[in-house]
């Protein structure tokens, strides 16, 4: 059913940012809309939206939809130009909003039929609105954030059983689907030693060794919403060099949780963190932004780095995970919290401890 909440934000982004009409396509956010999900495949799918309050669902005749999505449908088949019945519905002489996203195939020719007289970028509407999180949506990523915890927590003593890294990665998503998730926000990474001191690695045969640290980033799906966490742990014993970089990863941590309040930039909790991490010497060895957005997807738009300048508000949500990756030692650490804004400050979603180095024990 349409969030009329939700549409009112969008409509009034719509306004703020001069755009008359626009039409959604990406079927995440249609869900976001409308609370249904819509997988159309290469078949086109369109949520057209006006200011003055039109609103329509353009869907191929391959999704009837039984419910009362709450908005006006208009079905088209096969073997009609699915473009050409949504021309009808847009006001040719008004800009639209256009998501980045959507296939050139139907850009194209929705421009040739001239149904509107400028093309903008609309997915800066929904996107902004996406950012953020209501109440319910809080909940449901507390949630989720708990429950990954969880699969963290059995997870680690698996790192030191001698499973190959896809073994490893193959049981994370048995104990995702074990605690309930519906799915897998992202492929989980799960990299022992060099392979986690190399941001690009791709799980493969190797098995982990005593001595080594161990880089586990997952996350699942629960409720339509994503979870994400990263612990660094060590197997069987932990060296000197080892626990100067897990502690100067935890630091910048820190940092960049203490700078994610109202008020100031997402450039500043990358700076934060990036900043520690320079001071100590490493700075060349931190090579990705501190974090990313999250929400119905693990990544989603409004990221955490030094080139966005975007202001923080309460309801973001969004990940702090600095890294240093000496990949010639075969030393990778990172330590991933989310977060969620409030009036004051923040609140982290992940409560898996991190304060101490773990050491998983080598069973004999």
């Amino acid at each position: 059913m349409l969030n009329k909440s939700k549409l009112e934000r969008v409509v009034a982004k719509m306004k703020e940012q001069d755009m008359p009409q626009m039409i959604i396509t990406d079927p995440v956010s249609i869900f976001y809309m409308l609370d249904k999900w819509i997988i159309p495949g290469e078949r086109m799918l369109a949520l057209y939206i006006n200011v003055n309050g039109d609103v329509q669902l353009v869907l191929n005749k391959l999704f009837p939809q039984t419910e009362d999505l709450g908005v006006p449908l208009t079905y088209y088949d096969d073997i009609e130009e699915p473009v050409g019945i949504l021309a009808k519905f847009i006001e040719k002489d008004k800009t639209i909003g256009i998501d980045k996203n959507w296939p050139a195939r139907f850009l194209l020719k929705l421009q040739d039929l001239g149904a509107g007289s400028k093309f903008v970028n609309g997915s800066v509407i929904v996107d902004k609105v996406r950012q953020i999180k209501d109440e319910h949506e809080r909940q449901i990523m507390r949630e989720s954030a708990k429950m990954i915890d969880e699969v963290m927590d059995k997870l680690i003593p698996w790192v030191a059983k001698g499973l190959t890294e896809r073994e490893l990665n193959a049981k994370c998503v048995e104990l995702c689907k074990e605690v309930g998730f519906q799915g897998l926000s992202f492929d989980p990474i799960t990299a022992y030693g060099k392979g986690g001191a190399d941001p690009h690695h791709v799980t493969d045969d190797s098995k982990g060794k005593y001595g080594d640290s161990v880089v586990l980033d997952i996350g699942g799906m629960w409720n339509n919403y994503a979870s994400d966490t990263t612990r660094t742990v060590f197997i069987g014993e932990i060296n000197d060099r080892q626990r100067e970089v897990y502690n100067v990863v935890l630091e910048a941590n820190k940092r960049g949780i203490a700078a994610a309040k109202p008020g100031n930039k997402m450039s500043d909790v990358d700076k934060a963190a990036r900043d520690y991490i320079t001071e100590k010497g490493f700075g060349e060895y931190f090579t990705h932004r501190t974090g990313h957005s999250i929400g119905l997807e693990d990544h989603e738009v409004g990221d955490v780095s030094l080139v966005n300048d975007e202001i923080i508000e309460p309801g973001q949500c969004f990940s702090v995970e600095p890294g240093i990756y000496l990949y010639d030692e075969g030393i990778g650490v990172r330590i991933e919290d989310i977060l969620y804004i409030t009036e004051d400050g923040c609140e982290v979603l992940n409560g898996y401890p991190k304060e101490e180095p773990i050491v998983v024990p080598v069973e004999k």
